[in-house]
């Protein structure tokens, strides 16, 4: 349990420090020259460039451990960043965008392999991922706007140089203070009832199909963080994205904070916290006369179903099995869409709606998830604690 507090103490570092940049980043390319086309490409190669890094993770987290790699991670997006607060030309921000997506593949995969670990009882490993997503949410709900005001006082390069040296010493201090944990012996599944098929046997594959919901899940993150800085035009602009931003951190954080959820099916909270994602984005893109903030509450809240309850689903397909793997598998499918997101929308949003491409990639998703249940039945949606 010591593991798990250090590792949320600094995850709450971390995400804080890289969530701080999502409104600032684009008003920062726009301030060097860069096109909106361009900022999408900037997005996307920073997203693609997590590819290799995840597939690294992948094998390596398994062989070598979670510890290395989360410092690595932390201690090079520092140095990134202190870089990108020098420079002068879109070309070169992209260069350094790229670079910190590669090392910054590594850190989800090794955190959430590291939680995976601590305990071989699905129940709490579904809990360690909520606190995943609670902690994460919680950095958020506040970096945003905290980015956008440090630069409206200070600038973007001492905000930069800032950011980047809060990295640095949050990877020294990772260092020291994370352990590793060998994998805890897999739980002896109890057989499913007769009416089901038996639940995937340790070291089963698991369906490709149950990745293209993260893919999605991605792509229309990359369209929002892609879309709302756009807005922003001047220090008051950046201050209201920033605030936006915040607003969906808030809305996950509202039902993270709904502990209950834990007991339902990861299944079923995957399933229908999708769905109910999808139908946001498609009101979005309808322009109701609805309030701005509040489809962002509804969209903050349907996250803050569904990421932790992949992840929760994919420990219980993973049959306690490579867990490095498994999210890096995860993570590269996060990798895909947010490079999609973006790059859709810089070069579609004048002839389509960015947020109809969201909700198209989330109900594709949605339709196919169900068909993974061909080759396994999972638990009910009031699972038996373990």
């Amino acid at each position: 349990m010591k593991t798990a507090i250090w590792l949320y103490l600094f995850l709450f570092v971390a995400f804080f420090d890289l969530h701080a940049q999502y409104p600032i980043l684009t008003p920062f390319a726009i301030s060097l020259g860069a096109a909106p086309s361009f900022i999408g490409l900037m997005m996307g190669m920073y997203s693609i460039t997590h590819l290799p890094g995840n597939i690294m993770a992948g094998y390596g987290v398994d062989r070598f451990g979670s510890r290395l790699f989360i410092v690595f991670s932390l201690m090079g997006a520092g140095v990134v960043l202190l870089f990108q607060s020098k420079v002068t030309d879109p070309w070169q921000l992209l260069v350094l965008r790229s670079i910190s997506g590669f090392v910054l593949a590594f850190l989800s995969p090794a955190c959430l392999a590291l939680l995976a670990r601590i305990s071989s009882d699905v129940t709490k490993q579904g809990k360690f991922m909520a606190g995943n997503g609670l902690v994460h949410t919680l950095a958020t709900v506040v970096s945003p706007a905290a980015g956008a005001y440090l630069v409206a006082r200070i600038g973007f390069t001492t905000a930069f140089y800032l950011l980047g040296w809060v990295l640095i010493i949050t990877a020294i201090c990772a260092l020291f203070f994370i352990r590793d944990i060998k994998a805890a012996p897999a739980v002896e599944i109890e057989p499913a009832p007769s009416s089901t098929k038996p639940v995937l046997a340790e070291g089963t594959p698991i369906p490709w199909l149950v990745f293209l919901l993260p893919i999605a899940m991605s792509c229309a993150q990359g369209i929002l963080s892609f879309e709302l800085p756009l807005m922003a035009t001047s220090s008051e602009g950046m201050m209201e994205t920033g605030i936006l931003f915040s607003v969906v951190s808030i809305g996950a954080l509202i039902t993270l904070s709904m502990l209950f959820l834990n007991k339902l099916s990861s299944y079923y909270r995957t399933l229908w916290g999708a769905l109910g994602l999808a139908l946001v984005y498609f009101t979005i893109a309808a322009q109701p006369p609805l309030p701005f903030f509040m489809l962002l509450l509804f969209v903050g809240m349907a996250k803050g179903i569904v990421l932790p309850a992949i992840s929760t689903l994919l420990i219980e397909l993973s049959g306690g099995a490579k867990y490095g793997r498994t999210f890096s598998v995860l993570s590269i499918a996060y990798s895909v869409g947010a490079f999609l997101g973006p790059m859709l929308a810089g070069h579609l949003r004048d002839n389509l709606s960015p947020y109809y491409l969201a909700f198209l990639g989330l109900m594709i998703g949605v339709c196919v998830l169900p068909f993974h249940r061909r080759k396994t039945t999972l638990t009910p949606i009031f699972p038996k604690s373990r």
